[in-house]
C-alpha cells in the first residue's frame, strides 16, 4: 500500500510540474510579445530605425490606413527612412491587446487598441513569427476603425474620392 501511494504521490508530482511548466512557457511567450510590439511602437516614437526594422521578418508587409498602402519590408523602409533620419517618428499607444498563438506556439496573432495624437483611436493586427533571434512581425495592419453609425456617410466620401481620381 505504501509502495502504491509512493508511486501515486510522484506521478502526480511530476503531472504538476509538467502542467507548470507549460503554463509558464505561454506566459513567457506572451510576455514576449508583447515585449515585441511594445518595443515596435517605442521604436517608431523615437526614430529608431535599426531597432524599428529589425522587429520585422525579412519578408515583413505592412499595410497603412490608406488604401493603396501595402508596403514590402523594404519598400516601407525607403518610406520611413528619410523620416526617421529626421527624427520625425509616431507614438501609437496600445490600450488593448488580444494574442492568440498557434502551430505550436511559433505564430501568434494579435490585435490591438491604439491611441495615436493625430488619428486618435486606431487598430493594429498582425501576424508575429517565433524565430531564433526572438519573436519577429511578419505582418503589421493599422487601421482606423470606423463607428457603424457613421460608416455610410464615411463610405460615401471615401467613394467621391475614388471617383475623382
Amino acid at each position: 500500500m505504501l509502495k502504491i501511494l509512493i508511486i501515486t504521490s510522484y506521478i502526480f508530482l511530476l503531472n504538476f510540474i509538467c502542467v507548470t511548466s507549460v503554463v509558464a512557457h505561454t506566459q513567457t511567450s506572451e510576455e514576449s510579445i508583447n515585449n515585441t510590439l511594445d518595443q515596435f511602437h517605442q521604436a517608431a516614437a523615437n526614430a529608431k530605425l535599426d531597432i524599428y526594422f529589425n522587429l520585422f521578418t525579412d519578408d515583413a508587409v505592412f499595410l497603412g490606413t490608406d488604401g493603396s498602402e501595402r508596403w514590402t519590408k523594404s519598400e516601407f523602409k525607403a518610406y520611413v527612412e528619410p523620416l526617421f533620419k529626421k527624427n520625425i517618428g509616431w507614438l501609437y499607444t496600445s490600450t488593448e491587446r488580444n494574442i492568440t498563438q498557434i502551430t505550436g506556439k511559433r505564430v501568434a496573432f494579435f490585435d490591438e487598441k491604439l491611441n495615436n495624437k493625430n488619428y486618435g483611436h486606431c487598430r493594429g493586427s498582425g501576424v508575429l513569427i517565433k524565430t531564433k533571434q526572438g519573436w519577429k512581425i511578419s505582418q503589421y495592419n493599422l487601421s482606423v476603425p470606423v463607428p457603424n453609425a457613421i460608416s455610410a456617410d464615411i463610405v460615401q466620401k471615401i467613394q467621391q474620392h475614388h471617383d475623382k481620381r
